[in-house]
Order: structure tokens, then C-alpha cells, then sequence
């Protein structure tokens, strides 16, 4: 890590893990599965595949189911929380299949592999095996989170990047980076263009899980927290700049 002109020059990037909500997958405050949406995010993945980056890509399925949505507080869901989980695993494979199609429509090379076996559909996710596939240049889509109910999608993002031994950890959401509070909601909230996990964790900022922020900080996997919808971010962060907020 080196510094020009007060902004950090980041170490060479090699391979990273970019994870994504499921908000990436339609347009602001909509549900379900925009193909002008999950196209321009291919575009993005794709432009930094083209750069010799190699990209594993883990994301969420807020867009069209979350678990959370059947907790009742009285008790009246019929729905156990654990198939709520799986219910929601199965919406990031969801996901995980728009977004392959939209990259191989484009031209790059991508592998769907899921934690849930269904074979019709995708390949099952081997650590060996992805590598390889990054190693060919090919996009590997991670989908169906850890396979197992009650773990995040953030803290699949930080274990499949630990396992893929990537130099970086991207978090892309739709804000510049981490504030102290949603600026969406408190025009005093203060920015962080960096921060310690120990900060991260300290004063509970919620832009990951308190699980994925400890699986990151005993391992040392950086993170990088930026907004993807502004043009060129991804691309950028990929060159090595610093984008947004870094946490190490």
C-alpha cells in the first residue's frame, strides 16, 4: 500500500470476490429480476474480467425473497425460519442464473456453481474447481450462500473469499462508501474513507455482518466498500485505486 497525491495506491489485484445485494438486480425501491439491471452489472463484471482481473461474485436475493419476511412476532408464521433461509438461498440462484446468461451474452466465459446441489442447473460449488476456473479466465457466480440456513450471504462473501484466497473483498452498494449513519437519512452522517476492523466492528457499522467483519479481520482480507452504480467504479477499483471506503 503506497500513497500519491494523499490517496492510496492499493497492492496489484489479481483476483478478487465481489459481493452484490440483490438490490444490484432491479431498479431502486422495485422487486424481482430487471435485465437492463442485471445487464449493466454485467457489463461492469465483465469490463474488469477483460482487464485480467479474475472475478468470483457472491450476492443476495433481497430482490425477490427474504427469509426475514416470514418471522412473525406473535408467532403466527407457519413458515419455519430455516426454510425461510433455504427459500432465500434458492432466490440468490435465482439471481446467480440471470446474471451468468447476461455475461455470456456479452461474450465472457462464466460458471454458475451453487452450495445447494441441483445439478440441472449449475455446477456444484469445489473449492478446487473454482479455481480453476478463475485460473482460465472465466467469471465464477457463488450462489446459494453457504448451503446451510442462519449464515448471510455477507458472511458466505467473506468465507468464499478466504477460501479463493483473493487479494480483495468488494462490497458494492449504493452509497459512496461507509458513513457513520445512512446518509439517505441523516444529512450529518460522516463518511469513513477508512477504517479498521476494529472500528467497523466497535461502533457497529452495518454495511456487513459482525460474522463476515470477524472472519475478514483474523484472516486479514481488506474490504472495499463503494458505490457501484456510479460508472466506472468497479473498473477502477480493480486498477487498484481506492474507491470508497477501506477497511483493513
Amino acid at each position: 500500500m503506497g500513497n500519491v497525491d494523499g490517496q492510496d495506491v492499493l497492492k496489484p489485484v489479481k483476483r478478487i470476490l465481489l459481493k452484490v445485494s440483490g438490490e444490484c438486480f432491479c431498479p431502486p425501491n422495485e422487486r424481482g429480476v430487471s435485465m437492463d439491471s442485471v445487464n449493466r452489472l454485467a457489463t461492469q463484471i465483465a469490463n474488469v474480467a477483460k482487464m485480467g482481473v479474475q472475478v468470483a461474485v457472491v450476492m443476495g436475493g433481497g430482490n425477490i425473497l427474504r427469509g426475514a419476511q416470514f418471522k412473525a412476532s406473535d408467532g403466527a408464521s407457519s413458515i419455519q425460519e430455516a426454510t425461510a433461509h433455504y427459500m432465500g438461498m434458492l432466490a440468490t440462484i435465482m439471481n446467480g442464473s440471470a446474471l451468468h446468461d447476461a455475461l455470456e451474452a456479452q461474450g465472457q466465459p462464466t460458471r454458475l456453481m451453487t452450495a445447494i446441489k441441483m445439478d440441472v442447473v449449475a455446477e456444484p460449488y469445489i473449492r478446487r474447481r473454482a479455481l480453476r476456473h478463475l485460473e482460465k479466465g472465466r467469471v465464477v457466480i457463488l450462489a446459494g450462500g453457504m448451503g446451510t440456513p442462519f449464515v448471510t450471504t455477507d458472511t458466505a462473501a467473506a468465507q468464499r473469499a478466504l477460501e479463493l484466497d483473493v487479494d480483495y473483498l468488494f462490497k458494492a452498494t449504493k452509497v459512496d462508501g461507509v458513513y457513520s449513519a445512512d446518509p439517505n437519512k441523516d444529512p450529518n452522517a460522516v463518511f469513513y474513507p477508512n477504517l479498521t476492523f476494529e472500528e467497523a466492528i466497535t461502533q457497529n457499522l452495518r454495511v456487513m455482518d459482525q460474522e463476515a467483519f470477524a472472519k475478514c479481520h483474523d484472516h486479514g482480507m481488506p474490504i472495499m466498500v463503494f458505490n457501484y452504480r456510479k460508472e466506472g467504479n468497479l473498473e477502477r477499483a480493480a486498477r487498484g485505486e481506492h474507491i470508497g471506503t477501506i477497511i483493513r
